[in-house]
């Protein structure tokens, strides 16, 4: 855990330090975005080779689409609940 404070930290203070370089920044976003494909492409990797996964592909998929459902669901109800509690004008219906 301290490796990843330490480079974390690292990484705060060089980036302060070239936040005004425009080129540095903009390599930096390519190689941010390289780099998380590279990783999402070793993680299908991992996938694949796990027997385990393979051969429950297709409960695992369900799970995952009631799981999302549901969430998605969820956020709609409370997102509506909290429109209607707090920002619907209350005393517009009374000015009428």
């Amino acid at each position: 855990m301290i490796t990843v404070l330490v480079i974390m930290t690292a990484g705060i203070i060089l980036g302060f330090f070239i936040h005004h370089k425009t080129t540095l920044i903009k390599l930096n976003d390519k190689l941010t975005s390289w780099t998380i494909y590279l990783l999402l492409f070793l993680l299908g990797i991992q996938v694949g080779l796990n027997d385990k996964i393979i051969n429950n592909i297709h409960t695992i998929g369900f799970q995952a689409t009631v799981i999302t459902i549901g969430a998605l669901l969820g956020s709609l109800i409370f997102a509506y609940i909290t429109y209607k509690l707090f920002f619907i004008d209350k005393n517009k219906n009374h000015e009428e």
